[in-house]
């Protein structure tokens, strides 16, 4: 399922980029009667949201986010594990309040009929898909806490 929420998202970031390459010629070719895209911006903001909640719990899973190896590398197995655990049960924290809190976003934006400025479209389709991911990067979350502490059991290094 992660894997395929990266790909999805990967794929949502492909079509923004032709979506603004077709957009911007659009613009450049006005004197020949194109046009950019209508709304372009409003699909590049709703899509980038998407994409970075879709990768979240595949960077996660695989221990992508930034660290700062010069300092951790050095430390003993005990020391290295209680930090990554650490920053894994904030990572879980936070993860799970933006659930939350994109959960309440999700019901206002259905509840007013919120919709973009110039194509009409419904946020809540945004807010929706963008909760669901959220839901799931605080499940890959728990999960890599549990598998840290399978490690520290374990007296390993966390990997």
């Amino acid at each position: 399922m992660t894997t395929l929420m990266a790909i999805i998202a990967g794929f949502v970031l492909l079509l923004m980029a032709i979506m603004t390459v077709v957009s911007v010629t659009g613009r450049s070719l006005i004197w020949a009667g194109l046009g950019p895209i209508p709304g372009d911006f409003e699909l590049v903001e709703i899509g980038a949201a998407v994409a970075v909640f879709g990768f979240f719990p595949y960077c996660h899973l695989h221990r992508g986010h930034v660290s700062v190896d010069i300092f951790v590398s050095r430390l003993p197995h005990w020391a290295f594990n209680g930090l990554t655990l650490t920053g894994d049960l904030l990572i879980a924290v936070i993860t799970w309040v933006i659930a939350w809190r994109l959960w309440f976003g999700f019901q206002e934006k259905i509840a007013y009929g919120e919709s973009t400025m110039i194509l009409g479209a419904p946020l809540w389709y945004g807010y929706g898909l963008c909760f669901v991911a959220s839901v799931w990067a605080g499940a890959v979350a728990v999960y890599v806490i549990w598998r840290d502490l399978r490690h520290i059991a374990a007296k390993t290094r966390i990997s």
